[in-house]
């Protein structure tokens, strides 16, 4: 009997692990010098060039969607497994990834507006990928901001996106977060 069970898990094939990889990449395709002259403080207008990252190990085709939100220090980020990030979303971009297929997706960005006040920071426009976004968050001396990204794929049960994904009955997430500093042009105190 304990020969048959032995050649039963040998000969049995094991289903082979579902998940996501999201990763981030500078503008040499390396993990590192993540913003220009490697100095997290950037200034207006400064350009900021990634690449994210995602590899589908699944085992099917999957529609994903990569969202960009800004926050900062005060802003809790999104969770391993079911809760996103309450931060601002500046931008989405989807695309169908076969399996075992990595989504290289340039990314750009380059705040475009912010403002000094009452000892804040005020990002009010970023540019993404070309298009102009409105945007309003803040950050005390500019310090801390953050963009983070998550990993969202579309729930064809629930026909919308979610946040994360679902292999067998575990429900998984996969984000990132990196921090920066604002420099800002100064605001005359209002009159």
């Amino acid at each position: 009997m304990i020969f048959e069970i032995i050649a039963y898990v040998a000969t049995t094939p094991r289903q082979p692990a579902q998940y996501f990889q999201l990763y981030l990449l500078g503008p040499k395709g390396m993990a590192a010098d993540y913003y220009p002259s490697n100095n997290p403080s950037i200034v207006i207008g400064e350009n900021v060039q990634w690449y994210v990252n995602v590899q589908n190990s699944m085992g099917a085709v999957q529609l994903v969607e990569i969202r960009m939100k800004l926050g900062n220090q005060t802003i809790l980020g999104p969770n391993d497994t079911s809760i996103p990030s309450t931060a601002p979303e500046i931008a989405s971009f989807d695309r169908f990834v076969q399996d075992n297929e990595t989504w290289d997706m340039p990314l750009y960005w380059t705040v475009t507006n912010a403002l000094a006040r009452n000892n804040a920071t005020i990002i009010t426009q970023m540019q993404v990928d070309n298009v102009t976004y409105n945007v309003d968050a803040s950050a005390r001396g500019g310090m801390n901001f953050s963009i983070i990204i998550e990993l969202w794929t579309f729930d064809e049960n629930l026909n919308t996106f979610q946040y994360g994904w679902t292999a067998g009955s575990d429900h998984e997430a996969a984000w990132l977060q990196v921090w920066f500093n604002m420099i800002p042009t100064s605001t005359p105190p209002s009159k």
